[in-house]
């Protein structure tokens, strides 16, 4: 009878002696999971239906502290996960105290009338509008206390007497202003949250002259920059007209208001828009050139090239122009990211580390989510890291290939293949992700003009940026409009092909997390285990692939109403609301416009009673079992009949509905449900007296 105890407390010994074993294989690879444990943490903060309270914050502060003191006194092979605990919750501190540190007045209402403030930003809206971002902000009859600290206002015509603004100028006009918008449909992209992160209290519009009252005014760095990024942008243009110039200001100073929405679109469709964002192909390629060049000068001397340690040398000179590249480019959040990558190979470099590795990839993700940690919800962070980690991982189990049986004058023209398949391979999901658009054919297009970008275009803005100062940045600038009409050429080329693009709808909640898991853990991962990635990123691929859009999708404002049916979701408006239609039907995975989604409403049979205006609203006299009322104006006595109605006072509290059929009835969830209550949607106060 004592044989059983002895067998099980062996086969006890041997399984945990197992994992001790695994986690050994472990030791020294375990640094690439810190920043994967960060991002976990601010994830789950995003995800909280309600706002943590202060006194849950301290006692997550308080569990890290313990859990690190826990960690020391656990076995080797267990504390790290004691040490991924503590890091998860981490995060969930850096996101809220992140979110804390962004708080500033919200507008509460609908206003009209005039508004002041000075110009901290200019770019242009998605319907081509030139828009102003202001700050130091007034409004008639509203106190400063519930004045926002930032507003952006879209110039939607310029009247006779309308100024061209200029950074630091102190502007007025009379424009509507309303709070920030929430997401078009439950689960959809949070404008609220991001216009709580950039600092937005209000957005709005104008269709009166904008008067300036005050010039350029504010001696603040960010302001000085801001003046030499657009005059940097002007000269640019001047000598490159067109959407050329509009390109090659886009990857010198991030200004892209020059370029065309038609150019824009080519761009996407073959998958070479990532050339217009400065990112980490742009900082790289600028950081080598000035590296190689940088070397090659220090070489030409004997005494440079043996007694000065050259590659320091070239490495901080490289490191001083990417800095100047962040600055004048804007230092937006996906420059800051190449910034800090780059950053942080040349400080290898200097010190005599391996620049690209996985563990310098991690350090520079740590450094932004502990900077900005909402910037892990966004499309640039998670494709910028996605194609970085696969890059650096795949060409590390290539370090050991057997280079001789690729001849050498073709290793150049292989390593760009194989980089393009692999960062195309990595960020594809998430590109069709968020923007619901596959690109056939990007390879092809990339490997047409990445290379480009790389041997003139990028040397040539270099040089123009040297001769500048000189007024002889005329020639290189040529030099570079040569390659930029070359991309512009292959975008347009590419995206005229027949099945260029094809739009996918938009995946469930859990697809991308579950995807970037299974995909962080074949790359990071030791061992035979790795491969258990493999079946959590098919899981996720199949959980997109059975995804099922909502039958009915209500706008916040009523104003518009989505029906799916079998040809697609049929709309129940042609014009208005152009944007949230637009949204709905990529989400759909649907390429049509709206005016083609409106034809098919005569077709819907859904129990859907529409409302558009006050007069169909007074008009309506009740509706039957089974119905639903949507409407754009007030519906009074709504509670006497039997069925659901959702106005605008409804609305206002429930945000964009989406609504699933069932045996039991409608299933409604709510915009406000999914998003939960935080403090980015958490609705203002109105001021006493105020309409």
């Amino acid at each position: 009878m004592s044989v059983y105890p002895v067998r099980s407390a062996g086969a006890s010994m041997g399984l945990l002696n197992h994992f001790s074993a695994i986690m050994r294989h472990q030791r020294g690879h375990l640094f690439g999971w810190v920043p994967v444990c960060l991002a976990m943490g601010i994830g789950w903060f995003f995800s909280l239906p309600v706002e943590p309270s202060l006194l849950v914050l301290w006692g997550v502060a308080l569990a890290v502290a313990g859990l690190g003191g826990i960690a020391r006194a656990l076995p080797e092979s267990v504390s790290p996960f004691a040490i991924a605990v503590a890091l998860i919750l981490l995060g969930l501190l850096l996101a809220a105290f992140r979110a804390h540190s962004m708080t500033a007045p919200v507008l509460g209402w609908r206003y009209y009338g005039a508004v002041e403030g000075r110009v901290v930003a200019l770019d242009r809206s998605q319907s081509d509008a030139p828009r102003v971002t202001l700050d130091q902000v007034r409004l008639d009859r509203v106190p400063p206390t519930l004045t926002p600290t930032r507003v952006r206002v879209s110039l939607h015509s310029k009247p006779p007497g309308s100024i061209q603004p200029t950074p630091g100028m102190r502007v007025m006009t009379t424009a509507h202003l309303s709070p920030p918008a929430g997401p078009v449909e439950p689960g959809g992209f949070d404008f609220q949250r991001h216009a709580w992160f950039a600092g937005l209290g209000a957005v709005g519009y104008t269709r009166v002259p904008l008067l300036g009252i005050a010039p350029p005014i504010g001696g603040e760095a960010a302001l000085v920059l801001f003046r030499l990024r657009m005059n940097a942008s002007a000269r640019v243009r001047q000598h490159l007209p067109g959407d050329v110039g509009g390109f090659a200001a886009a990857i010198t100073t991030g200004d892209r208001s020059a370029i065309s929405q038609e150019a824009l679109q080519d761009l996407r469709s073959s998958n070479l828009a990532h050339l217009l964002a400065i990112s980490g192909l742009h900082m790289g390629l600028l950081s080598a050139v000035v590296f190689g060049a940088m070397r090659l000068m220090l070489a030409l001397h004997p005494v440079t090239a043996t007694r000065w340690p050259s590659r320091s040398i070239a490495a901080g000179a490289a490191l001083i122009a990417a800095t100047g590249y962040l600055a004048l480019s804007g230092g937006n959040v996906a420059t800051e990211r190449a910034y800090v990558m780059c950053a942080v190979a040349l400080c290898a470099l200097m010190i005599g580390r391996r620049a690209i590795s996985l563990r310098a990839v991690a350090v520079a993700g740590i450094i932004v989510l502990a900077l900005r940690p909402e910037a892990l919800t966004g499309p640039g962070f998670q494709m910028s890291f996605a194609a970085t980690t696969a890059l650096v991982a795949v060409f590390g189990w290539m370090r050991d290939f057997d280079g001789t049986v690729i001849p050498q004058r073709l290793r150049p023209v292989v390593a760009v293949v194989i980089s393009s398949a692999v960062a195309g391979f990595a960020t594809a999901p998430i590109s069709a992700a968020h923007f619901n658009t596959v690109a056939h054919y990007g390879l092809i297009a990339n490997l047409l003009s990445v290379p480009l970008m790389g041997v003139l275009v990028i040397p040539a803005a270099v040089l123009a940026a040297m001769l500048a100062p000189l007024g002889m940045e005329g020639l290189p600038l040529w030099a570079m409009g040569l390659g930029l009409r070359w991309i512009l050429a292959v975008s347009e080329a590419v995206s005229g092909l027949a099945g260029a693009r094809s739009l996918v709808p938009g995946p469930g909640g859990w697809v991308l997390p579950l995807l970037a898991l299974g995909f962080l853990w074949l790359l990071l991962w030791q061992g035979r285990l790795r491969w258990l990635g493999c079946p959590a990123m098919v899981l996720a691929l199949t959980l997109w692939h059975g995804v099922v859009r909502p039958d009915i999708l209500v706008a916040d404002t009523g104003t518009l109403v989505g029906v799916m049916t079998s040809k697609g979701r049929a709309l129940s408006k042609e014009k208005g609301a152009g944007f949230i239609a637009r949204n709905w039907l990529e989400n759909d995975g649907d390429g049509v416009d709206q005016a083609v989604a409106a034809k098919r409403w005569k077709d819907i049979d859904a129990g859907i009673i529409h409302l558009s205006g006050k007069r169909a609203a007074a008009a309506l006299s009740g509706c039957g079992l089974g119905d639903i009322v949507i409407a754009s104006a007030e519906v009074d006595a709504a509670q006497q009949w039997g069925c659901p109605v959702f106005d605008p006072s409804r609305l206002r509290e429930t945000g964009a509905l989406a609504l699933r059929k069932s045996p039991e009835g409608w299933q409604i969830t709510t915009a406000r449900e999914y998003a939960g209550a935080r403090m980015w949607n958490t609705k203002p106060k109105r001021r006493a007296g105020r309409q």
